[in-house]
């Protein structure tokens, strides 16, 4: 997969894709759906499929003090799209100045004469533009005027509740990461390097793999089972595990974090990049009367954890 920022300077072969249009937070089935159209688009014509999207989020530059959001960073995004088989991802930049254009300056500027897209498609409440005034339909018109295909992709629903990003954050937020699951067709992970802690959980008997998730919409605090996936070094590979999200209350005022105790593991991933799936939350986070009680309570965790693994 071939990565750009900006649409200006690209050779012929950047140009010319069918792209799905969109900020793909998540990459959830609805998201998936429109990408499989594209995909079919290029089929049809020979042309390389195509995502077209925008970092950092609109909101991230129109709501900076917003609480944080995100479903994914920009770097797991980018690995689930490569995934999905998409061949060039143009990533633009957005800032003030794209903001600024026109529905009908950003059809002509950016689809037309920046990337020379042959197809895009889009959901159905797809909007764009300075003050987002433009829609689905005038993106349509648009393609009539300066000759390229336009497909407006139906919305999806699952367990009848609309696949949305939106919908997939509360899911998190009350603890069900099943449904944020059904929704986005993959366990929700959480994408970024093994940090330094203070290596209590060692002490513990417990050794974590400690992650940020500054940036991220958190989940709902507490302990969940996992999947973890080591994707690079010596100890690359797929593994289970059981990792608390939160603000660890038995050791006063911290940051919110990711810890993720790593079943039958003895190595060091100390600045590996590892991806943590939620599958099942097992308990709120809890002030214990001593380490002794919470280390009885991380045993009975981590069987819990092993035997909801176990059935999947």
């Amino acid at each position: 997969m071939k990565t750009f920022t900006s649409w200006n300077g690209l050779t012929a072969d950047d140009k010319g894709a069918a792209v799905a249009i969109g900020n793909f937070d998540g990459v959830h089935i609805g998201h998936q759906a429109v990408i499989d159209i594209a995909r079919a688009e290029g089929a049809r014509t020979g042309a390389p499929l195509g995502i077209l999207t925008f970092e950092p989020h609109p909101r991230e530059v129109f709501a900076p003090d917003a609480p944080p959001f995100r479903l994914m960073n920009a770097i797991a995004k980018e690995h689930r799209l490569e995934k999905l088989g998409v061949q060039r991802l143009y990533q633009i930049a957005f800032n003030r100045s794209l903001s600024g254009l026109t529905p009908e300056e950003f059809a002509k500027y950016v689809v037309v004469e920046g990337l020379g897209l042959r197809h895009v498609v889009v959901g159905q409440d797809f909007c764009f533009g300075k003050g987002r005034v433009g829609t689905a339909e005038d993106l349509q018109n648009f393609g009539t005027k300066f000759g390229f295909g336009v497909t407006l992709a139906q919305l999806i629903a699952t367990g009848g509740r609309e696949v949305s990003s939106t919908n997939i954050r509360t899911a998190l937020s009350d603890g069900e990461p099943r449904i944020a699951a059904e929704m986005l067709g993959h366990w929700h992970r959480i994408d970024g390097p093994v940090e330094h802690g203070e290596k209590r959980g060692r002490g513990l008997g417990f050794p974590t793999a400690n992650m940020s998730i500054t940036g991220l919409h958190p989940p709902k605090f507490g302990v969940y089972a996992v999947l973890v996936d080591v994707l690079d070094g010596p100890y690359a590979g797929s593994y289970q595990g059981a990792a608390s999200i939160g603000v660890r209350p038995m050791f006063g005022e911290n940051r919110a974090n990711l810890e993720t105790f790593i079943f039958d593991f003895d190595g060091d991933i100390y600045g590996a990049e590892l991806s943590v799936g939620l599958v099942e939350y097992l308990r709120p986070e809890l002030t214990f009367d001593g380490l002794d009680q919470l280390t009885s309570q991380m045993a009975k965790d981590c069987d819990q954890a092993r035997a909801i693994l176990a059935a999947l």
